[in-house]
């Protein structure tokens, strides 16, 4: 584990989210599940849930559980979760990913061990307890499973959290060969992508409001980082779209109002999704 320094990180970073939904007006600030009708809310994690083939992977003295879909020989690409944890939203982004041409193995590892935030409170305490070096160890396995069953090269990807893992994964894991990281900017007692090794596409909202990890002056930062860095990267900003634009399920949206993100772009969305598909395909087919 890191030092001292990257605790505070952490607990700067969660912090941000937490005033972020407690700060709103009681009818707004509730991130509940129970806003999103029940039948709605189970029909679609069943079937979310219905597309994986659930694995354990190993590595040093832990085990810990991934979710894969996708055919077995495409690229590899892993799916990292969401300050919530593996839950309805992910695992859709995963499948999407899957459906990409020309196709591609999504695996989430599951970074929590079973545990999902239901709120904001409870994932804040779930990132915050995060071993994130540990995590990054995580991530290493999960890409060299991916290698080791069929993919013979490797991306790595992320949301939020996912997406300051994603790009401290392009830093620290030697075997990733292509990272997109979404709305998210390691510490840099974690990782410095002026010293990135794979390619690095980043995405992010122009008001996004989380100061310091992904707001636009963060952006700016890392998109100076990568230019150090010396490997291709792209860095787009998307015109009046907050944090966590991609999420468009219920859930997602119902969550991203009660963080006062109100933005409905879906032209944003596709513009992303396409970027993420061209800049994969590109490094991993």
């Amino acid at each position: 584990m890191l030092g001292g320094a990257l605790v505070v990180s952490v607990f700067f970073i969660s912090s941000i989210f937490l005033s972020s939904s407690l700060g709103k007006s009681s009818s707004s600030s509730s991130l509940s599940r129970s806003s999103v009708p029940s039948v709605s809310r189970l029909s679609v994690r069943s079937m979310a849930d219905s597309a994986f083939k659930k694995i354990q992977i190993q590595r040093d003295d832990t085990t810990f559980d991934a979710y894969v879909v996708g055919k077995d020989d495409a690229p590899g690409i892993v799916v990292i979760q969401e300050w919530w944890g593996v839950e309805v939203g992910i695992k859709n982004h995963a499948i999407k990913i899957s459906q990409l041409d020309p196709g591609f193995k999504a695996l989430i590892p599951d970074l929590y061990r079973g545990k999902v935030g239901l709120d904001a409170a409870e994932a804040k305490h779930l990132m915050d307890g995060l071993d994130w070096p540990g995590a990054v160890k995580d991530i290493s396995a999960s890409v060299n499973w991916l290698k080791a069953n069929g993919s013979k090269k490797v991306g790595v990807t992320g949301m939020c959290m996912g997406g300051a893992l994603a790009i401290a994964s392009s830093v620290l894991i030697p075997e990733v060969d292509a990272v997109v990281g979404f709305y998210g900017t390691p510490s840099s007692e974690l990782a410095d992508p002026a010293q990135a090794k794979a390619p690095i596409q980043a995405h992010f909202g122009e008001i996004d409001h989380l100061v310091g990890f992904s707001d636009l002056k963060s952006a700016k930062k890392l998109e100076e980082k990568l230019k150090a860095s010396e490997v291709a990267h792209e860095v787009h900003i998307y015109p009046g779209n907050g944090h966590a634009f991609l999420n468009r399920s219920p859930e997602g949206v119902s969550r991203r109002k009660s963080l006062g993100d109100s933005d409905d772009d879906e032209a944003a969305v596709e513009l992303a999704w396409s970027r993420f598909n061209s800049w994969m395909k590109h490094y991993l087919a």
